[in-house]
């Protein structure tokens, strides 16, 4: 035993340990990867990425300063096969092939319609009015707002963060509170408030219905319509409110009656809602400063009809929706309107991209226009998203995967995004820092944006091959 602490036999035996140790840790992280790779065959299912250790795995084997084992970093896809097919015109064999599932761009042109605006439709515009009455004569059939705009939509983000608050009131209706903030010129909000720290995720035995909402959700989710080219989502900023000054000064008594001070001797409401309206799921400041999300009243003025999506949820705890068990429920929605024609079902396949990135499964209803023939799909109402960091909820993309159907454009977005300079992850960190609450979301809800991204591409590619390889059959047996 003495000629073990000899200084050379010392340092080969802790040499041997150090790698016995290493080599016993990337056999459990297979072991560990093999076993939920068994148990994640679903692909409507969910994908829980805790496990997936390629990236960080190199790593630690790198730091080890082992030059024997030999690790594979995953190569990066350029996806060069879904790259060609957003290069219009196809040519007639690709166009044969592919023209069900990548939809071109060119058949909805914009610079082909007429884009007419609020203000062209003689809705009433108040002269020399608020930011958000000159943010609203901009909304077309196409969009909220267009980037040559850009200035009006920056002008409302910082009204709505400093301007004066004039008066305070509960908005009814929903299942959590929610404020309605009025400014001068009778501009309005939508206020959400901060009810837990961004680290903190769904909880593990909640369901997607039970789940509460998050005012930061709401701001990157407006940041994330906008880098994805959709801009059908309103203007959302963060603003810091003194909940006395601000709030219970600005408001009638019956918000004031369910405030109360905590045993953490903090300012705290609930107000009256649906379920989430009590004791014990108040707002509370730190001490009274509350935080929250701010987001801008679409026109009182302007109609807006609600449509129940096709590919709602059951909104139970034990009946599943119809879409979850039948592979051809996309061929029953195409039969009727609107999902017959127009850009509706495309549009609905762009908010189950929008959605699946955010992890968003809140998703019952949609809004459209009223006085906007083929109006676009508007994008309200993101409290539930970005909920699980490492979770991806992969039943939210059933409008992609069942129709396998996408807009050319939305393809050559994504696939920029994926082959770009700056990951999407970067992007969005980058659209939000200037906002007055950022940082916005914890850095894991970042990562899962560009693994998100990847994996929509993988599905977009499996798509296409399966129905390649379903036409085949059907030229096949024709043949025979």
């Amino acid at each position: 035993m003495k000629s073990l602490f000899k200084p050379k036999l010392r340092i080969r035996f802790i040499t041997f340990i150090g790698y016995s140790l290493v080599c016993a840790v990337i056999l459990i992280l297979l072991v560990f990867q093999l076993n939920l790779n068994l148990n994640h065959k679903s692909f409507l299912g969910h994908v829980d990425t805790k496990h997936e250790i390629q990236d960080w795995w190199h790593t630690i084997v790198k730091n080890s300063g082992s030059p024997d084992i030999n690790v594979s970093i995953k190569a990066h896809d350029s996806f060069n096969d879904l790259q060609v097919l957003t290069i219009e015109p196809l040519d007639a064999s690709q166009y044969d092939k592919y023209a069900d599932v990548i939809v071109s761009s060119s058949s909805i042109s914009k610079a082909a319609q007429n884009r007419n605006n609020f203000n062209e439709l003689r809705l009433i515009i108040i002269k020399n009015g608020s930011s958000l009455n000159r943010f609203h004569r901009h909304i077309t059939r196409f969009d909220m707002y267009s980037e040559e705009n850009a200035k009006i939509v920056s002008e409302l983000l910082k009204d709505m963060a400093t301007q004066p608050i004039l008066h305070v009131e509960q908005k009814t209706g929903g299942t959590q509170l929610k404020l309605v903030i009025t400014y001068q010129n009778k501009m309005k909000a939508l206020f959400k408030p901060m009810r837990f720290p961004r680290e903190q995720q769904t909880l593990p035995n909640h369901f997607y219905f039970s789940d509460f909402e998050r005012h930061t959700a709401e701001i990157a989710a407006f940041h994330l319509d906008r880098l994805l080219g959709f801009r059908r989502a309103v203007p959302v900023t963060g603003r810091l409110l003194n909940i006395t000054s601000e709030i219970f000064q600005k408001t009638d008594a019956e918000l004031m009656k369910t405030s109360f001070i905590s045993p953490a001797n903090n300012l705290c409401f609930h107000g009256k809602c649906s379920y989430y309206c009590d004791t014990s799921h108040a707002i509370c400041g730190q001490p009274d400063t509350l935080e929250g999300s701010f987001a801008a009243f679409l026109p009182e003025e302007s109609e807006r009809k609600i449509w129940r999506h096709p590919w709602r949820r059951s909104y139970s705890r034990k009946k599943k929706a119809q879409w979850e068990s039948d592979n051809k429920y996309c061929e029953k929605v195409r039969r009727d309107p609107p999902y017959d024609e127009g850009r509706r079902l495309l549009d609905l396949i762009d908010m189950s991209i929008f959605d699946f990135l955010m992890g968003n499964m809140d998703r019952h209803h949609y809004e459209t226009f009223r006085m906007f023939n083929d109006s676009f799909t508007i994008h309200l109402d993101h409290g539930r998203g970005f909920g699980k960091a490492f979770i991806d909820e992969m039943s939210i993309l059933a409008p992609l995967l069942h129709c396998c159907q996408i807009r050319s454009s939305t393809l050559k977005t994504l696939l920029d995004i994926h082959n770009g300079n700056e990951p999407l992850s970067k992007s969005l960190k980058n659209a939000m820092s200037n906002d007055p609450i950022a940082p916005i979301l914890w850095e894991p809800h970042l990562n899962a944006l560009d693994r998100r991204v990847e994996i929509i591409l993988n599905g977009i590619r499996n798509c296409i091959r399966n129905v390649q390889h379903a036409k085949d059959e059907i030229e096949e047996t024709s043949e025979v």
